[in-house]
């Protein structure tokens, strides 16, 4: 009886044993689907899904589809070596999908071609980014936010009758466009941080091809219509550096690192975060800055990832969010005092030059171009142009060209964009991934020709086979499209001050 018990006992300790051991099991091997759930949670079907394990872009439609699709949605509904899986994503959920975009994109390199983002993929990115987001609701929800919603309700309910007066072909949707000019300039409300020493903060340079930030910081500091002293009236904070003055006053040379730079952003809004409440509010997404220094995407990672970034570097492979970030033009402004020098052009019948381009051979694509074109006698494909005062050999060209080639160098932006515009000659833009300036409101293939880097050996055949009706057309688009890229010692309605503060308004408006 007893042997019995005992034997009993030790079968009960065993099972009890065994059934811990069996639980220990059964929870570790529930964690490891937890995490294999949440894995393929983050490789969902959509538009973009593909891209995480492939590095491919599935694209509904062709461009000109996605150019329909988006009208028809925005009618009836209405962004260094910084790569988008560092630090910040856990701090900020890209929740749209072209920040996942951003993030496959930036593994892998350049020249492969499936890691190349068309014109015609940003349309459908962007529209995604409409009609997709996922928003975080600000955590005390304000008048102003109150505000920007009331104007979102408006600018989605613009008549279609609405008469913008403007000239329709440069724009998505020009009625919307004027709808949201006008609020912006009738409503908005900018605060401007005062904290951070000059030079890097408070300080502008409104001459060479960084002068972009230079330009917007100094107009948007001495503005009293948008800006406003009372942070509970702002609709937006403006974080007023200047990434080129970073780069002067920081940068060891020779030292091949920016981590300092980084750094010093970092502790920047680190202060900035413990200092006042307005960040925490939204996380952020009510903030935003200008900056035109090539290593501005890598200067602005982490927390500041969740800000509305005007980027001149405004690639997609490194991290530039289409709908949320903003392409700033680059313009190299020769004088400050005068920065709408000798702009304007000839007509198409006096251009015998089929195409024109001229610089330093930097990175791989310009190099390629002058290899394959560089003894064509119908274009002027040069290295650079020995310098003579004021540049007239390099504007007679412009001048002279029917298409002016705008290939990238080591980063995805060049000033010849808009010195084509100012010259009034069609930009061919030669820089994958790029995203072009005001994307989210100008149709950009109304004025412009956009090559792949990898069809430069068919280049002279694509601008040959554009009608000459279609040519004509286009330079009339890049001459309407000229007051938008204008610097002004005074802004003027509808300039490049007005339009890059306009980006950062629709962007936001469309993100709450």
């Amino acid at each position: 009886m007893s042997r019995t018990m005992d034997q009993g006992s030790r079968f009960l300790c065993w099972s009890t044993v065994e059934i811990r051991r069996l639980l220990w099991i059964f929870g570790l091997a529930f964690g490891l689907v937890l995490i294999l759930l949440r894995f393929l949670k983050l490789q969902d079907g959509n538009v973009l899904s593909s891209l995480s394990s492939t590095g491919n872009l599935a694209v509904v439609g062709n461009t000109a589809d996605s150019i329909k699709i988006l009208n028809h949605t925005m009618e009836g509904r209405n962004k260094g070596d910084f790569h988008g899986t560092h630090g910040g994503v856990n701090e900020y959920n890209l929740a749209h999908n072209s920040s996942r975009a951003s993030a496959s994109l930036s593994k892998g390199s350049p020249k492969n071609a499936t890691n190349t983002v068309s014109i015609s993929q940003m349309n459908e990115l962007l529209l995604q980014s409409h009609s997709n987001r996922n928003p975080k609701m600000p955590r005390m929800f304000s008048s102003s936010d109150e505000e920007l919603l009331r104007a979102k309700s408006e600018i989605e309910n613009t008549p279609l009758n609405y008469n913008s007066g403007l000239y329709a072909p440069l724009y998505r949707h020009a009625s919307e466009f004027k709808m949201s000019y006008e609020l912006m300039d009738k409503m908005l409300r900018v605060y401007i941080y005062k904290e951070g020493e000059k030079p890097v903060f408070h300080e502008s340079i409104l001459e060479g091809i960084y002068a972009s930030e230079g330009w917007f910081l100094k107009l948007l500091e001495s503005n009293k219509k948008f800006v406003t002293t009372d942070p509970a009236k702002a609709h937006l904070f403006y974080i007023p550096f200047s990434s080129r003055q970073l780069e002067l006053t920081l940068y060891v040379p020779h030292s091949h690192s920016r981590d300092n730079l980084i750094e010093f952003m970092k502790n920047y809004v680190e202060m900035l975060i413990q200092k006042h409440p307005f960040w925490n509010r939204t996380n952020g997404e009510d903030h935003f800055l200008a900056a035109c220094h090539d290593w501005a995407p890598a200067e602005t990672r982490g927390r500041m990832l969740s800000c509305i970034r005007a980027l001149c570097n405004a690639d997609i492979r490194a991290g530039f969010v289409l709908g949320k970030d903003v392409s700033l033009p680059t313009v190299n402004v020769r004088s400050a005092k005068n920065p709408l020098n000798d702009i304007g052009g000839v007509p198409s019948l006096k251009r015998p030059i089929l195409a024109f381009f001229a610089g330093y051979m930097h990175g791989n694509v310009r190099p390629t171009l002058l290899e394959h074109w560089g003894n064509d006698s119908d274009m002027r494909i040069l290295g650079r142009i020995p310098h003579v005062k004021g540049d007239r050999n390099y504007t007679t060209y412009m001048k002279s060209s029917k298409y002016c080639i705008c290939a990238r160098g080591y980063a995805v932006h060049s000033p010849r964009v808009v010195e084509s515009i100012f010259f009034d000659c069609v930009p061919v833009i030669i820089s994958d991934n790029y995203v072009p300036p005001f994307f989210e409101i100008l149709e950009w293939e109304s004025f412009a020709v956009f090559v792949l880097e990898r069809e430069i050996p068919d280049l002279k055949k694509i601008l040959m086979s554009i009608p000459e009706e279609k040519y004509v057309e286009m330079q009339k688009g890049v001459k309407e499209v000229q007051r938008h890229f204008l610097w002004h010692v005074e802004p003027v309605k509808y300039d490049m001050f007005h339009m890059i503060l306009h980006s950062i308004w629709y962007n936001r408006i469309f993100r709450i």
